[in-house]
């Protein structure tokens, strides 16, 4: 509404013009742009002179404790932050990895005094911002409530007392979130990345994984906060309407009694990038697109000279959205994906340098070698001056920008007094953006970007991306990671002489019942319940010979969703609204839910394909490809101890024209009427975070009202 309001309001002033003054105008233009030099037009303005920011000074004192505080003033308006940064190195956490972490979020839960909801309350009634961290503590208000934020902040800093409740929250709140990243391509290859770049030596190649969060105990959190959280191990920043004075008696009054103690400052030995280029992947049957990450450690220290012309050059490769050359070549030309980016960064122990993106399945060796040829062209061509001015200015608008931020001030300060940096070092930041020349930008890229030392993660289809995969590797040998940074051997099993697939389909049906006993079944009822939305919901689906099909997902004795095939046409509907459908691929679907039992007819509807030999959750399985009459396929893994389908991995069309590939898990099967029934399904990808279905209760040959499957 509002935009429309200023196009009216536009549109009004312009009227105001009287016709008479209009058609004077009109009357004279053609003589009044003869009479103007129209040259400028195609002539692109030159960028003015950089000019210098005024940032603020700092100034700085000790307490006697330790603390290190450094002080910002800006009385623009009347709000102060305090910024708490603890100044060690990141610890090597083990079979515990994720504690850190969780220790920082658990220490706004709860004080001795006060309950998380006390807390948040007293926060939100003075309107100011309290966060906590395993790296420190934030506080930010108006300066009238100064006080009362201390106090909160000092209390939370001081007197944490992790509550059990809130830690078992936590707990489960990971746990649930580490079960996406084994459906999420982008987790997993940030995942492996972490492990192959800096080694699980280094605190930056450690992985939090289920199993280590299990391992993780309340005593943990405690510790880390009891030896690390000392006034001799950290900074205090504080930035806005505050004058020294007031700054010192603060920081005297809420932190000059914190206790200082011996803390322990690891020092670890700097990774470095592989003598030549390696190919890692990780496996996501069904995927189809592949994450691809170029990446290698870089030795790239915080305030060093190589740092702006670092970042300019990125911004010319690939930092920018679309500027970036990796986005001109994989978006713009090749149409390979939808974006394309690189990163690299600055740190006290190691950065790293990243090229990125996610592509089709049948273009990733295609997009690889892009990837390659742009980091080599930045080694070996100089940019033109157009790509650098382009770059200098998209960095000099987000330095700009960044500088509305309190927090941005803060890092500002707190950089230049904790790496000894030139007290002009930010102030002059445009001043020095400006002076980076072209050559500039190449020495840099001859320093920093190394293609033929790089590791190559990619995430997606073995089967369909890897082989293609091995040229870009130094030794011709592929290394495979699991979603968590694990190192898997691709197994190398031999399969029985004269195995098919249809032995694998055949010794399933045998082994699950017998295919006279299938045929035998005419109808089928299942009941399953699942956790939603923290709410118990029940799936009751119905199958009746030859071609019924009915789903109903009730929650809190309500129907939220529901499905029915009658044999000719179906009908889909949440909370009521249903809606028939006569044609297209959901009743496609529900045509193959209603059949009880597909893998009966699958040599005669379905092509086989035996793919080998994989472990999957411990278990050896035979992989069988299973492709349609319409060309779309799907992967089944059968147990090659008891012939049951533990896994199968296919995809479906998800959010926003995306394909989504859904992974369900079957186990626990149990005997049904003469039939095996699997009562535990585990499905990932359909939501964002797994799914388990129990079931309830089966029923086999009961009657079923064809009334169940009325499409209305």
């Amino acid at each position: 509404m509002k935009n429309i309001f200023i196009l009216l309001l536009t549109l009004g002033m312009l009227t105001q013009c009287s016709k008479k003054n209009v058609e004077v105008i009109q009357d004279k233009a053609p003589e009044m742009m003869d009479q103007v030099d129209q040259s400028w037009r195609s002539a692109i303005p030159t960028p003015g002179p950089a000019r210098s920011i005024q940032i603020g000074d700092y100034q700085s004192f000790d307490l006697d404790n330790g603390l290190k505080v450094i002080v910002v003033e800006n009385d623009k308006i009347p709000r102060v932050s305090y910024s708490l940064r603890l100044l060690n190195n990141p610890i090597i956490e083990g079979d515990q990895a994720g504690y850190v972490s969780m220790a920082g979020q658990l220490m706004r839960t709860g004080t001795e005094s006060k309950s998380k909801a006390e807390i948040d309350a007293a926060v939100d009634f003075i309107g100011a911002n309290l966060t906590t961290s395993s790296g420190g503590v934030f506080a930010s208000g108006l300066k009238k409530h100064q006080g009362k934020l201390l106090d909160l902040m000092t209390d939370v800093l001081y007197n944490a007392s992790f509550p059990q409740e809130e830690f078992d929250k936590a707990k489960n709140q990971a746990l649930s979130g580490l079960a996406t990243t084994k459906t999420d391509p982008n987790a997993i290859a940030g995942n492996i990345a972490s492990v192959v770049r800096y080694g699980k030596d280094h605190p930056y190649g450690e992985v939090q994984t289920e199993k280590s969060t299990q391992n993780i105990t309340i005593e943990n959190c405690k510790e880390y906060y009891n030896n690390f959280f000392r006034p001799n191990n950290a900074y205090l920043v504080i930035v806005g309407d505050i004058t020294m004075a007031e700054a010192k008696k603060n920081a005297m009054d809420y932190f000059g009694k914190w206790e200082k103690g011996m803390v322990d400052n690891p020092t670890y030995a700097t990774p470095e990038a592989p003598s030549e280029r390696k190919v890692i992947f990780g496996n996501k049957d069904g995927a189809v697109q592949s994450v691809i990450n170029v990446t290698y450690p870089v030795n790239l220290k915080p305030g060093s000279a190589d740092v702006l012309p670092v970042r300019v050059m990125n911004s010319v490769l690939g930092g920018g959205v679309f500027l970036g050359r990796l986005m001109q070549n994989l978006r713009e030309d090749k149409a390979y994906t939808y974006g394309a980016r690189s990163s690299i960064g600055s740190d006290d122990l190691v950065a790293s340098f990243t090229a990125s993106a996610s592509v089709r399945n049948e273009v990733t060796d295609s997009s690889v070698t892009e990837f390659i040829y742009e980091m080599e062209r930045m080694v070996n061509e100089p940019i033109s001056q157009e790509d650098l001015q382009l770059a200098k200015n998209s960095i000099a608008g987000s330095f700009a920008r960044s500088l509305e931020s309190p927090q941005t001030i803060a890092n500002f300060a707190l950089n230049t007094y904790r790496y000894n940096l030139p007290e002009n070092y930010f102030s002059s930041y445009l001043e020095r953006l400006d002076a980076i020349t072209v050559e500039d930008v190449q020495a840099t890229a001859k320093k920093y970007i190394r293609p033929d030392n790089a590791y190559v993660v990619v995430v997606g289809s073995k089967d369909d991306v890897s082989e293609k995969l091995i040229p870009f590797d130094g030794d011709k040998t592929i290394d495979f990671y699991g979603a968590f940074g694990e190192r898997i051997e691709i197994s190398n099993d031999v399969m029985p002489d004269n195995l098919t697939a249809e032995d694998v389909i055949n010794d399933y049906i045998e082994a699950i019942g017998g295919r006279a006993t299938w045929e035998g079944v005419k109808t089928m009822k299942q009941v399953r319940e699942m956790s939603l939305m923290g709410q118990t919901a029940t799936l009751t689906m119905s199958q009746k010979a030859p071609n019924m099909f009915a789903l109903v997902v009730g929650m809190q004795g309500m129907t939220v969703q529901e499905q029915r095939f009658d044999g000719v046409k179906g009908m889909a509907g949440q909370m009521g609204n249903n809606q028939v459908i006569t044609e297209g691929p959901q009743l496609d679907a529900m045509k193959s839910q209603a059949d009880i039992f597909p893998h009966l007819n699958y040599s005669s509807t379905k092509t086989l394909e035996l793919k080998g030999i994989e472990d999957i959750n411990g278990k050896k399985a035979y992989k069988v490809m299973v492709t349609d009459a319409a060309g779309k396929t799907s992967t089944e893994y059968y147990d090659i101890q008891n012939s049951y389908l533990i896994r199968s991995v296919g995809s479906q069309d998800g959010p926003g024209g995306q394909t989504v590939t859904i992974t369900t898990d079957m186990t626990d099967y149990k005997e049904v009427s003469g039939v095996m029934l699997p009562h535990s399904l585990t499905i990932e990808g359909m939501m964002p975070q797994a799914v388990n279905m129990k079931l309830k209760s089966a029923e086999i040959n009961g009657n079923i009202d064809d009334a169940e499957f009325k499409v209305e």
